[in-house]
């Protein structure tokens, strides 16, 4: 069996993408590929590969973010349950300031998104529970909380509409 990858466009911004492995059932269970270096950094500027993996765990309710940095690129998915993915440009001269994108995320769809620096994204976990997986590439150190971009997650002036009205956050996202 081949399995390939299929690569979407957001449809509201030209450098973020969707990738859509290929997966492969049988009655063992499933196989799909979640990184192959050939197919992911034509997609990266070319000084930069992945080099850094985190993991969350999130209960049902739970809405992480909206965080983001100047130059880090994530490849985000859900491995574990079911989110719905938000992402919005923080570019101040862009033609899409403030705009956002969404997608449900889950273990079955098994979708990715790569997004550029400059942007945040958060997540809402719509099942009981959700395992998110961060791949990032950036230069230099990792820029941790104290030098990350943040927006509030129902900040009128970004309009989100989330499947939730009152989530369970951390408290620098309140």
């Amino acid at each position: 069996m081949t399995f390939d990858t299929k690569v979407y466009k957001s449809k509201i911004f030209k450098d973020v993408f969707i990738f859509k492995p290929s997966v492969g059932i049988d009655d063992r269970g499933t196989i799909f590929t979640t990184y192959d270096k050939h197919i992911y950094d034509k997609y990266l500027p070319k000084s930069l590969s992945f080099i850094h993996d985190k993991f969350a765990e999130s209960k049902n309710n739970v809405l992480r973010g909206l965080h983001g940095d100047i130059k880090t690129w994530k490849l985000v998915s859900c491995i574990l349950g079911e989110i719905y993915e938000v992402v919005v440009d923080m570019r101040q001269d862009s033609k899409t300031y403030l705009k956002w994108d969404s997608w449900v995320l889950n273990d079955k769809n098994k979708f990715q998104v790569l997004i550029p620096p400059n942007f945040v994204n958060g997540y809402y976990v719509m099942s009981e529970k959700a395992i998110f997986h961060y791949k990032l590439a950036y230069l230099g150190e990792y820029l941790d909380v104290k030098d990350q971009i943040v927006a509030k997650w129902d900040d009128p002036k970004l309009n989100i509409l989330w499947p939730c009205s009152n989530p369970i956050l951390q408290d620098r996202d309140k």
